[in-house]
């Protein structure tokens, strides 16, 4: 039998699976995340080769609607060493790619106070890059530690449930 390339196996629909590049866990924990949608987003040829290194950070990136279209700020994507002085800044604005309704949709939602639109992931999809966007509200801090001990009380849980089937 053949192997799939690379060492990553192929879902039985002839698909690629997503490969990917980077996650924002950070995001997941500092914000509640209501609803996701996916986004291509527009890049330089250097910055599709540092993307390939894996040289991002995710880290304090968000999405912001200007003039009708949806801008992702502050994502870090390190300088491609061999594009010489022609590589574009790290922290530049870049477009993110979604149709016109879905714009709208998620304009609406972020006009409402408190919601904001945080990159989740950022994966390859088909030979493309793609962000998973997620339509967030900010968490306070007892909401943090309420999250952690809901978690922490599911896991003891389990683990209670896998001793008592053991004997």
């Amino acid at each position: 039998m053949a192997k799939a390339g690379k060492g990553r196996a192929k879902p039985a629909d002839g698909a690629a699976a997503p490969a990917r590049i980077a996650s924002n866990r950070r995001a997941r924990r500092d914000y509640e995340v209501l609803e996701t949608c996916e986004a291509g987003i527009a890049l330089l040829g250097s910055e599709v080769k540092s993307l390939r290194a894996g040289q991002v950070a995710l880290g304090d990136a968000f999405a912001a609607l200007r003039r009708g279209e949806l801008w992702l700020l502050n994502l870090h994507i390190g300088a491609y060493e061999q594009a010489g002085r022609s590589a574009p800044e790290p922290l530049r604005e870049r477009k993110l790619l979604l149709h016109r309704r879905e714009i709208a949709r998620l304009s609406r939602r972020v006009a409402e106070k408190g919601f904001t639109l945080v990159p989740l992931s950022l994966y390859w999809k088909q030979g493309r890059a793609k962000v998973e966007l997620g339509l967030c509200r900010g968490r306070r801090r007892y909401d943090k530690r309420q999250v952690i001990r809901k978690r922490e009380d599911q896991r003891n849980l389990a683990r209670a449930l896998r001793r008592g089937r053991r004997g």
